[in-house]
């Protein structure tokens, strides 16, 4: 083999193991921002499903609060404290 049949397979020797390298690390890097989302997702969830059950509990201590008491809307202007 000459010089530069052999310099010409030692470069593209070289260059395709640093595109498969390239390529590992960059689907390793995709992978976790992948897995980064999902978590992230599911951590959204949770905070969604505890705000509903948050709200749920409101409205039936609301439904409980309105039984016990009773609540008229007068429609007119809040009164007057003494002016100060």
């Amino acid at each position: 083999m000459s010089r530069a049949s052999q310099l010409t397979l030692a470069t593209t020797s070289l260059g395709a193991i640093g595109i498969v390298i390239f390529v590992h690390y960059a689907q390793r890097a995709e992978k976790a921002a992948m897995h980064a989302g999902v978590i992230r997702d599911y951590e959204q969830q949770r905070l969604k499903r505890e705000r509903q059950a948050d709200f749920e509990m409101q409205q039936a201590l609301e439904k409980e609060y309105k039984k016990v008491q009773t609540v008229s809307d007068s429609g007119g202007p809040a009164p007057q404290g003494t002016g100060r």
